[in-house]
C-alpha cells in the first residue's frame, strides 16, 4: 500500500455538503461524478495529497443509502492507493482477509477498486484503489 489515497464521507445530499467542505478545507470541490453502478454521486476535494471523497446514494438499495439508514451520515470508508491492485488483492486473501469483490471494479476517479470486510479491520471499510491506465 502506497498512502491513504482518500477518505469516504457518506452525505444525505451533495447539495448541502459540497459547499459545507468548500468552506471547511478552504477549497472548491474539483470534481463530481456519477458511478451508476454503485447508485451513488460523488465530490472530490483535494487538500495536498490527501484528497476527501464525498457520497451521495441515487439509489434506496445503494451501500450509501444502507449505510446512511444504518449509521447516518460521517466517515464510510478510507482507501489506500495500490501500485497492483490484482496483487494486493492476492496478498490480502493470503493474508486472511474477507474481500468484497472477486474482482477489481471500476470507481469514481478513473480507478479499479476493491473493497475489504470491515469485520477483518477492526470494523472499518478499506478500500484499495488503483489508477486506470
Amino acid at each position: 500500500m502506497l498512502k491513504v489515497e482518500h477518505i469516504g464521507i457518506a452525505v444525505a445530499s451533495l447539495d448541502v455538503s459540497v459547499p459545507l467542505f468548500e468552506k471547511l478545507l478552504n477549497t472548491p470541490c474539483y470534481k463530481k461524478e456519477e458511478v451508476s453502478s454503485e447508485q451513488v454521486l460523488t465530490a472530490f476535494f483535494q487538500q495536498g495529497e490527501t484528497k476527501i471523497e464525498l457520497l451521495e446514494a441515487t439509489g434506496p438499495d445503494s451501500a450509501i443509502a444502507k449505510f446512511l439508514a444504518k449509521k447516518g451520515e460521517g466517515m464510510h470508508h478510507i482507501a489506500f492507493e495500490v501500485a497492483d491492485i490484482y496483487a494486493e488483492m492476492a496478498r490480502l486473501q493470503q493474508e486472511g482477509f474477507v474481500l468484497l469483490q472477486e474482482t477489481p471494479k471500476k470507481g469514481a476517479d478513473n480507478k479499479l477498486i476493491c473493497f475489504l470486510h470491515p469485520k477483518n479491520t477492526n470494523g472499518v471499510l478499506i478500500e484499495i484503489c488503483q489508477d486506470i491506465k
